[in-house]
């Protein structure tokens, strides 16, 4: 079962498929960012993860 790598809050596999990040994370989700920004945020913490 997916899960967000953030706040460990559950996703559907629909979620990922349009958020994850190319790795198949998932950084950010409804339950810990803003709707708008989920993409943004993730993208935001996959750059912080890496560095």
């Amino acid at each position: 079962m997916p899960k967000c790598d953030h706040c460990g809050a559950h996703i559907s596999e629909r979620f990922v498929r349009v958020f994850a990040d190319e790795d198949g994370q998932v950084r950010a989700c409804v339950s810990c960012s803003a709707n708008a920004g989920i993409a943004e945020v993730a993208r935001q913490r996959a750059r912080e993860a890496r560095a």
